[in-house]
């Protein structure tokens, strides 16, 4: 094909990330291009599988001004309390603890954020990438981009080529489009594996979410919505779980039949949710942390995972990337309405100013928060727990930390 596209952006990369972008900035007026290697998924009645995402209150915001919020596809269940404990596994948890209730974050009440099925999400963001007028999708797709002064273009292979201003890496954490660009990354890895599933509970878990911070890593249970299909005649009472084991140890676990796999479960959960069983499939991840030296390069931008990576500790992942949209669509938006270039090296320094910074404070926070509870060190132990008490105790302190988890 011989065809030129005339486009304000090009974003690679189909993901929650790339695509949440493409819809705001669509949203705006602004025109956009989505290029992804792979097929978007055929999600029009996709099983349910186990994944959810925590959606911050910030988050949920910048879905509803997407337009992705209002077409998700199935409920999202708010997370109104959440308990921080410490302890061993298969002993009770230690009495010193941290309870945060959402109505003592701020005046109105409203919830830490929202578990999102992921399917749901996926349903979504096909369905507007579709509906809407400024955005093209080309998936699967290969595309060659070439990257000047004055422009940027991409070529997809037997397709048109995308005449743009500005190119978005939003292809994850090994993005070819920041390797070309030759930005240079720091990592860090755990030796730790990401464990992620669903569970049905004989109790009700009324939003109630619980960070249980073991040697191994911290263990989460995360409220979900009843499921009218994750089992034959559907479940009442559904929870996500997300916990961190030493790699081995996580090897083993994962190869577990489904009853010995729920007493792992109960064992580093506990009984307030009475017997459980596993819903779904096990996704197993190795976790590592990543971030890129820079976030900018001639007509070029990284968001999401292709700039950086961090501990799934305190549940942040997809949320910082959705602060960067945030903050790119900001700055992007503004410079549309002023007429500016888009691609402009003092419209991209605005977004990696905003974002650089506050993404490594968090990394750095996730990244001493798991070696600080991922120990079994009695001293260290001793002085978590005070920690954990002592901000229970403290309401100014525990309401930044609130309003910090709900993206405030």
């Amino acid at each position: 094909m011989n065809e030129t596209i005339q486009a304000d952006v090009c974003v690679v990369g189909a993901g929650p990330v790339g695509g949440t972008l493409a819809c705001r900035l669509a949203a705006a007026g602004i025109s956009v291009v989505v290029v992804d290697r792979a097929a978007l998924p055929p999600m029009e009645h996709p099983a349910f599988d186990g994944r959810a995402y925590a959606i911050a209150a910030g988050s949920r915001r910048l879905l509803e001004d997407a337009g992705l919020w209002q077409r998700l596809s199935e409920p999202a269940c708010p997370i109104e309390d959440i308990h921080v404990t410490d302890g061993k596994i298969g002993r009770p948890a230690s009495r010193l603890s941290l309870h945060f209730d959402h109505r003592e974050a701020q005046d109105p009440p409203e919830p830490f954020g929202w578990m999102v099925e992921a399917r749901s999400l996926r349903v979504a963001l096909n369905a507007h990438l579709a509906d809407t007028p400024a955005v093209r999708v080309f998936a699967p797709a290969t595309a060659e981009v070439e990257r000047t002064q004055d422009g940027a273009t991409v070529r997809i292979a037997g397709g048109p080529t995308i005449a743009c201003r500005l190119v978005v890496a939003a292809e994850g954490r090994n993005s070819p489009l920041r390797e070309a660009a030759g930005i240079a990354v720091t990592r860090l890895p755990y030796g730790q594996t990401g464990i992620v599933t669903a569970i049905a509970h004989e109790r009700p878990h009324h939003n109630s979410a619980l960070e249980h911070f073991l040697p191994g890593g911290p263990f989460a249970q995360l409220p979900m919505c009843p499921s009218p299909d994750a089992e034959a005649g559907g479940v009442a009472n559904v929870s996500a779980v997300v916990w961190t084991e030493r790699d081995a140890m996580a090897d083993r676990i994962l190869a577990l039949d489904d009853a010995r796999f729920a007493r792992e479960i109960a064992r580093r959960m506990g009984d307030h949710l009475g017997a459980v069983r596993p819903l779904g499939r096990r996704w197993s991840y190795r976790l590592s942390a990543m971030h890129a030296h820079r976030y900018t390069d001639t007509r070029l931008v990284l968001v999401g995972d292709a700039a950086h990576g961090v501990h799934p500790i305190a549940g942040q992942g997809l949320n910082l990337g959705f602060l960067d949209v945030i903050a790119l669509a900001k700055v992007l938006i503004e410079a549309h309405e002023a007429g500016q270039d888009l691609g402009a090296p003092e419209v991209l320094a605005g977004y990696q100013g905003a974002r650089r910074g506050a993404n490594l404070t968090m990394l750095a926070a996730t990244d001493g928060l798991d070696r600080l509870f991922s120990s079994d060190n009695r001293v260290l132990r001793a002085a978590r727990d005070v920690g954990i008490g002592a901000v229970d105790r403290l309401p100014r302190l525990k309401r930044a930390f609130m309003r910090r988890a709900m993206g405030s």
